[in-house]
């Protein structure tokens, strides 16, 4: 197998990994990029190879550069350019670039008049949460609890959860959501 097909090989995961990131099925990014479900599906299994005809409205669906559906190395700047993703009246900031694995968001709730009420979903998956301004309602399961600054919780979203402003205050946190099974693992340091 040379180079060029181990590029290729690598860009199936990578899109069924974003798709179901940001929580879509075949039909939606059928509907949304006019790629038959039957095509999206044996893209994302490998049983196509990737064009540029289809990775082009599949990057823009996604959000993502071209060159991040293909695994092309970095050029010249480290930097991380933001793209905001809006979802469910919050915006997500993507910290990291790789598709799959565990993930990392800086999440903004913006200050409503009055708190949301709650509409809990479920998804597969786990996620951890950590307080940097304002109180986080979250919800999980039938445990309906209030964080400030500086806390953090994790969960398998597979639970009912919800997450919003628990006063009504706009709330900045940052997430690590990673697959089914993959959990944050944080380590103390002995004094």
């Amino acid at each position: 197998m040379d180079e060029t097909d181990e590029v290729l090989d690598a860009v199936g995961p990578r899109l069924r990994a974003l798709r179901k990131h940001r929580g879509l099925t075949l039909a939606e990014v059928s509907t949304t990029t006019g790629i038959s479900e039957s095509t999206l599906s044996r893209l994302e299994s490998g049983g196509r190879r990737p064009t540029l005809e289809l990775l082009l409205p599949l990057a823009r669906v996604h959000g993502v550069p071209l060159d991040d559906l293909v695994g092309a190395p970095r050029t010249g700047d480290p930097r991380i350019h933001l793209r905001p993703i809006h979802r469910h009246g919050m915006t997500f900031l993507p910290l990291t670039r790789r598709a799959g694995g565990v993930q990392a968001f800086k999440m903004l709730i913006p200050s409503r008049d009055e708190p949301a009420e709650p509409t809990p979903q479920t998804h597969g998956g786990y996620e951890w949460v950590y307080v940097l301004n304002g109180r986080l309602r979250l919800v999980v399961g039938d445990r309906d609890m209030v964080l400030p600054p500086g806390e953090a919780a994790e969960f398998d979203t597979a639970l009912p959860h919800w997450l919003g402003s628990a006063d009504g205050h706009a709330v900045e946190t940052l997430v690590l959501f990673g697959p089914q099974g993959e959990r944050a693992h944080i380590r103390a340091r002995q004094s």
